[in-house]
């Protein structure tokens, strides 16, 4: 039960983390530059994290277990880094933003849930949906 709120909760701290850091990089910066360093203390971090969940077969092993969606992921992740650097440079305000991304990607994640992984939804969720259209219609509202 500790890993299903710990993990979760993670993951909401992380992704507040990210996007107030993203907003904060300095605008004249190149994209590349800041992605860099980005990604070599990512390395570092990672690199810690065997203490926390060690490799037991070997990491020969391990990732001989890996596929193609370990580079789709890096793919997806700089797309993600570069598009939100992109969007708050371009003057998008921090919140709207980061829930205008993360609500219109998870309506396209809807279908895919269903009937790529087969995941169930129900009533209430297709309620929840409509919610979220309605949030962004809010969000863009004109005053």
């Amino acid at each position: 039960m500790f890993l299903f709120y710990f993990s979760i909760t993670l993951a909401i701290a992380s992704s507040a983390l990210y996007h107030f850091v993203a907003k904060s990089t300095p605008a004249n910066v190149n994209f590349t530059v800041s992605l860099l360093v980005t990604y070599t203390a990512a390395f570092v971090v990672t690199l810690i994290t065997f203490f926390f969940f060690p490799v037991e077969n070997g990491l020969g092993a391990e990732i001989k277990n890996l596929n193609l969606a370990s580079i789709g992921l890096a793919v997806a992740i700089v797309g993600i880094e570069f598009g939100f650097l992109l969007v708050y440079r371009s003057g998008w305000n921090l919140g709207i933003a980061a829930v205008l991304v993360n609500v219109v990607a998870s309506l396209i994640l809807v279908p895919v849930a269903v009937f790529v992984f087969k995941d169930k939804i129900s009533w209430v969720n297709i309620a929840g949906i409509f919610v979220c259209l309605l949030g962004l219609l809010m969000l863009n509202w004109k005053r």
